[in-house]
């Protein structure tokens, strides 16, 4: 009896090892779990397209201010035997990380010859004693299947809150286009020929504002961590506001939750797409179609804030040329109804935000200004959300409420320039992110 009992005693410890080992080699360890603190929504690769108009420029310009028509000239899409460095942003920081590189809209599967990250420097410099090599199953590359995700390995990293990270990846063959985000708001350095990964600096880059394959960034980070998710257009996206300064509503949001320390564990992840739409593919796919992997697939999310619809209005409400309306406000708030149900099977909570005003943007209609209208009512008064963030209060103009108020737009109607985005930001309460004292 006593040799069964101690057999079985060796048995048992040998199972709580490998429990131990296991969580070990997943990277996870008590009281501590992984949550997004860098992301980005992919999206199809760009073509090259007509020349982009001038911007309509605000009443009283004078015409020396106005932008000039440029030509639109499309970012590389495809890459052979280079190395791409992308420079992305942590919101908290922590003490292990792990990369996560998408192919979802590759054609053929994409081979990764190696791959390296390391804490920015200046430029595509790096600083070096930070750079380390990053693995998938041990090995120094990977092959991701058309359409797939591929997670590294976990790695120790040292990662401060509010830091830009370079991720570095190099392509041995032909990548055929490449999956992308298209505005990055920091610039990507790419590499003539060769593998730069570990490179302190890529000389002669080409460069560009789009990040590639480069879908999120976790670390681990402690149980009272989380993540929200900013969901949404090119509002979202933060188009418009200066590159490389980190001046969209979710980074200022992010440096507004660091500071406060009951909310200092909370990330921001952007995962806004320019032009996007609720109900259609075009700018990236549908935010119905994407709100699974870009939302309930990210890591330690508990709540989301979306803000969309903008394009879906401007587009399908007679905005363009007079075209014939397709849109009502009723296909906008079922939309929105499905992602809130959606989110709240996996526990994530829901902050609805207004629309932003868009009184003389390019393809803005009394009729999409209506549908607009609606929406807002929607969403502040219709209790589908968990809370409700009003964007559209804190950005318009008191004499004007269709319009921006004076010094918060770049003068498209449209976008909030970097005043109009830390309005948008300095909006919300922070105390949606602390947790209720039973």
């Amino acid at each position: 009896m006593k040799i069964h009992q101690k057999i079985c005693q060796a048995v048992l410890g040998l199972a709580f090892a490998s429990i131990a080992c296991a969580q070990t080699t997943s990277g996870q360890t008590d009281g501590m779990h992984w949550v997004a603190t860098g992301a980005s929504a992919q999206q199809q690769p760009r073509v090259a397209g007509p020349p982009r108009a001038a911007a309509t420029p605000a009443p009283n310009t004078p015409p020396a201010a106005a932008a000039p028509a440029r030509a639109f000239t499309p970012p590389p899409s495809a890459f052979n035997n280079q190395t791409v460095r992308m420079i992305a942003r942590a919101s908290i920081g922590g003490r292990r990380l792990r990369v996560q590189l998408s192919n979802a809209f590759g054609a053929t599967p994409l081979v990764v010859g190696a791959a390296h990250i390391a804490i920015r420097g200046k430029d595509s410099a790096i600083v070096p004693s930070s750079d380390r090599v990053i693995s998938f199953n041990g090995k120094p590359g990977c092959t991701i299947p058309a359409r797939a995700v591929m997670l590294s390995d976990p790695l120790d990293f040292d990662v401060p809150k509010l830091t830009d990270l370079a991720v570095s990846v190099y392509v041995p063959g032909d990548t055929g286009p490449a999956s992308n985000h298209s505005l990055g708001l920091h610039t990507t350095y790419i590499s003539k020929e060769g593998d730069f990964t570990a490179a302190p600096e890529i000389a002669d880059a080409t460069t560009s504002q789009t990040w590639y394959w480069l879908a999120s960034i976790d670390v681990m980070a402690p149980a009272n961590a989380a993540a929200i998710v900013a969901f949404g257009d090119s509002i979202t996206d933060g188009a418009t506001s200066t590159p490389n300064t980190d001046r969209s509503w979710p980074s200022d949001l992010a440096q507004r939750l660091l500071a406060n320390p009951a909310t200092a564990n909370i990330a921001v992840i952007n995962e806004g797409i320019s032009g996007n739409r609720v109900l259609g593919d075009g700018a990236g796919v549908s935010a119905l179609t994407r709100f699974d992997r870009d939302v309930l697939g990210q890591s330690g999310v508990k709540w989301v804030m979306i803000m969309e619809g903008i394009n879906d209005i401007g587009l399908g409400a007679g905005g363009r040329g007079g075209a014939a309306i397709t849109l009502t406000a009723d296909d906008l708030t079922g939309a929105m109804k499905q992602m809130v149900e959606r989110a709240h099977t996996h526990g994530i909570k829901v902050i609805g935000c207004t629309l932003t005003p868009y009184g003389g943007a390019g393809y803005a209609s009394e009729a999409g200004e209506t549908i607009r209208g609606a929406l807002n009512s929607f969403i502040r008064t219709s209790g589908t959300f968990d809370a409700v963030v009003d964007f559209d209060k804190a950005t318009q103009d008191s004499d004007n409420p269709k319009q921006f108020r004076t010094g918060f737009n770049n003068t498209d109607h449209l976008h909030p320039n970097d005043a109009g985005y830390q309005a948008m930001a300095d909006s919300i309460d922070l105390s949606l992110f602390v947790e209720k004292k039973r």
